[in-house]
């Protein structure tokens, strides 16, 4: 595996993942060579199936190319083409409901793999994050989305709050999330096109995108602490939408 514009996924349910959903991606394979049986030798068994390089090389190989806790199992894959506003704009012009995540200010990349995973989970259409003072889309976000990377589009924009404007004109209504909203989760409207606008982990939604927002609304907060995990509120809100598209 060179050093070029590929990309690298490791870990055996992201790499599981990624040979279901974006086979043709996959450039080429290293597994660990002293392992015989198990998972890793099952992804083995159905890359070479699929015609795919695979090479069978000693633990410090793989450490080297990963930057993780890989569990043997690497691939390499084409770079997707990149998803910016003007390319989701023309992909929801053919989404009658779309679901948007929409992510202010994440730079914990934990956070934003486990928030990919969610939203694919949830079969949002996109989540959208800023350029500036956001995590991008690393070999950490890969591994923790568990190959939600490979199928989720991640949107990047330059500007966060003029992106909200567009989706806003392309008729989405922009739910952001805020501890002293009058309005519970639960009792918004959220069946129709919608975007879900969650804050940082340091200080949830800044003013400018706040401003953008066409309605807030709280999560529940019964003990100590004082909210939730950015991807836990990201997954109860994105599944109470997905509760009330389906007539429950």
């Amino acid at each position: 595996m060179s050093a070029d514009r590929s990309e690298t996924v490791y870990g055996i349910h992201a790499v599981a993942h990624v040979l279901r959903a974006a086979p043709a991606r996959v450039t080429a394979m290293l597994a660990l060579q002293d392992r015989p049986g198990g998972r890793v030798a099952a992804l083995v068994e159905q890359a070479r199936a699929a015609g795919i390089s695979v090479s069978l090389v000693a633990a410090d190989v793989l450490d080297r190319q990963c930057h993780g806790v890989h569990q043997g199992i690497a691939v390499r894959l084409r770079p997707a083409e990149p998803w910016d506003e003007k390319r989701l704009l023309r992909h929801l012009d053919g989404v009658d409901q779309p679901l948007l995540l929409v992510l202010d200010g994440v730079k914990d990349p934990h956070n934003l793999g486990a928030c990919l995973r969610v939203a694919d989970g949830a079969g949002a259409d996109a989540v959208i994050v800023p350029r500036d003072r956001a995590v991008g889309l690393t070999s950490t976000v890969r591994k923790v989305a568990c190959g939600a990377a490979e199928t989720t589009p991640l949107v990047r924009v330059r500007n966060l709050a003029r992106a909200m404007r567009s989706l806003k004109e392309a008729g989405i209504w922009c739910v952001g999330t805020d501890a002293d909203a009058e309005t519970g989760y639960a009792e918004a409207d959220l069946g129709g096109r919608i975007a879900l606008v969650m804050g940082g982990e340091e200080s949830g939604l800044r003013r400018l995108t706040r401003e953008h927002c066409d309605l807030l609304v709280r999560l529940p907060m019964r003990g100590l602490v004082e909210s939730l995990n950015v991807s836990v509120a990201s997954g109860i809100c994105l599944y109470e939408a997905v509760r009330q598209r389906a007539g429950h």
